[in-house]
């Protein structure tokens, strides 16, 4: 079998079996979701002749990697198999020694990997190493399901910005509250567990300050799974508003929450901060968000969660900064000329520059629809 797969990589062709144990590797690095940031997802499994002989995933507190504990389940059997991993092993010393000595260590002849890590510390030089070891590496299964896993660490890789992810709760005629106000809840229960479910996902939660006032939110993952860093709460609020007793403020001590305010606010926020809220200040007030995305960046958090509200989802719209998007709706009609809208920002003058999805996925939660997708303009999977 092993002959057969390697002649086949010859002529860039694949196998079934290929394909199915490279799945396989996804399905696993997949299971590291909310435990690796800011690293990749990664997972790993052995197969000699076509049968899974190891497997595992990569958890950043646990020390090591996929490749490790797939290598350990399969002991002396991983001499002459094949190593299916997610990703390109790493061949430098970081905190666990390289995924690369590993895999020559244990005698693998063949690594299949669907693509390069962006990491400029890794890229190229995990498969430069096997191949100076005499190992055959094939690469490009599955690439553009694999970069799609790791959607929020390329984006965080290429740009040193966290992956956005724009998300909605909206009636059928595209309102997020009743002319009153009222806006709990338009989804349904059903809806609520899938957002909790993203906000597992992601590293930070975006909103601004009228949805901080209006909604009193927490803004926490009650996913109820483990996650490595709590969910870091962000808000952009240039008066520097947000109440001292809301519920934000009142567990910041507990998962942080970081404002972002004008400059002529300097003195305003003691209050906020010594409850534990950590206010930066810009001279833009709040409202440059490049800047605020770099300094997300800089603190690395790789991914956020943009779930609005109508401003705020219009700025980073008109700005360009949606990566993926999200939109529950509902099967009601609130109408209404002044009940709040879910966009709002300038918005394009002609329609053939409205915001386009692609690659969209639309899925059932009880009542309600999910529709996502990503922006034609962002750039997508290899």
């Amino acid at each position: 079998m092993q002959q057969t797969i390697a002649a086949r990589d010859g002529l860039n062709g694949w196998t079934e079996i290929d394909s199915r144990l490279m799945s396989r590797a996804l399905e696993l690095a997949a299971k590291g979701i909310g435990q690796v940031s800011p690293g990749p997802l990664v997972g790993c499994v052995i197969a000699a002749d076509g049968e899974i002989i190891g497997e595992g995933f990569y958890v950043y507190e646990k020390l090591k990697h996929a490749e490790t504990y797939a290598l350990e389940q399969a002991g002396p059997r991983a001499k002459g198999a094949t190593a299916y991993v997610s990703l390109e092993p790493h061949a430098h010393h970081g905190r666990t020694p390289p995924c690369t000595d590993a895999l020559i260590k244990a005698g693998i002849s063949r690594v299949v990997v669907p693509t390069e890590d962006p990491n400029p510390k890794v890229s190229g030089k995990g498969f430069e190493h096997l191949r100076s070891a005499g190992l055959k590496v094939s690469v490009g299964l599955l690439s553009p399901e694999a970069e799609r896993v790791n959607e929020k660490y390329f984006h965080f890789m290429r740009t040193g910005r966290p992956f956005v992810h724009l998300k909605l709760a909206t009636s059928l005629d595209g309102k997020i509250g009743t002319r009153t106000g009222d806006s709990r809840w338009i989804t349904g229960a059903e809806s609520r567990e899938r957002v909790h479910e993203l906000r597992h996902e992601y590293d930070a939660i975006l909103i601004g300050a009228g949805t901080a006032l209006a909604d009193d939110p927490l803004l926490t993952d009650r996913s109820g799974k483990d996650r490595r860093r709590p969910l870091v709460r962000v808000v952009l609020d240039e008066k520097l508003g947000v109440s001292a007793e809301s519920k934000l403020v009142a567990s910041a001590t507990e998962a942080p929450v970081l404002v972002f305010s004008g400059a002529e606010t300097v003195g305003q926020g003691d209050h906020l901060e010594l409850r534990g809220v950590e206010v930066v200040r810009d001279a833009r007030n709040g409202r440059d968000l490049p800047m605020i995305l770099e300094e997300l960046g800089k603190r690395s958090l790789e991914s956020v969660l943009v779930e609005g509200g109508a401003n705020v989802a219009g700025k980073f719209i008109d700005a360009g900064l949606v990566n993926k998007v999200s939109f529950f709706i509902a099967p009601i009609i609130i109408g209404g000329r002044e009940a709040p809208i879910a966009v709002g920002g300038e918005g394009p003058a002609r329609l053939v520059d409205a915001l386009e999805l692609r690659d969209i996925v639309i899925t059932e939660h009880g009542r309600d629809i999910e529709i996502t997708g990503y922006p034609t303009l962002s750039e997508p999977a290899a």
